[in-house]
């Protein structure tokens, strides 16, 4: 513990950021806040919403996750929105995350909209998680809908395990 105070201390004291956030939309079934609150307690990060955030904030961050409920293919618009709204960065790290009614294993590009968005911005995307969520959508509503129960508590393990993974690569650099 000391020396991770001591590399922090160290870090701020030549000016690069050492906190991280996450940004999170999450509305309909609150799936995505559970896996946001795993991920956020672990980093010892905050949680904003895109509405909270100044673009320009951004830059007192090392690492920023970007996370939402899964919409017609890909992250909810208002993290999309935030993203064009972005300033340009140098060596910004960020991940991305979600749940979604069928898993990124299924469909594989459902983040690929936010992350392209955000590299080009300069951002390095450094990890990315998804698990499934409850969804009532559309006419899945009429049959009580789909993942009833998740996020799980396996789900929310491995968004645990993907926090100390990253928080890992930072305690590296």
């Amino acid at each position: 513990m000391h020396n991770l105070i001591t590399l922090i201390r160290i870090l701020e004291s030549v000016g690069l950021p050492t906190k991280s956030l996450v940004v999170l939309s999450s509305y309909h079934h609150k799936n995505t806040e559970k896996v946001a609150k795993v991920l956020a307690k672990v980093l010892d990060a905050e949680i904003k919403t895109p509405q909270q955030i100044d673009p320009e904030e951004l830059q007192e961050y090392r690492l920023i996750g970007f996370g939402s409920g899964i919409y017609d293919g890909k992250n909810h618009r208002a993290l999309l929105n935030l993203a064009d709204r972005l300033p340009q960065v140098t060596n910004k790290k960020a991940f991305v995350f979600s749940t979604s009614g069928v898993t990124k294993k299924r469909q594989p590009k459902i983040h690929l909209p936010l992350m392209e968005k955000l590299q080009s911005k300069g951002y390095t995307i450094v990890d990315e998680f998804n698990c499934k969520g409850f969804n009532t959508n559309s006419f899945l509503k009429l049959f009580g809908g789909m993942n009833k129960g998740r996020p799980n508590a396996e789900d929310l393990e491995q968004a645990e395990e993907v926090a100390q993974n990253l928080k890992q690569k930072l305690q590296e650099k």
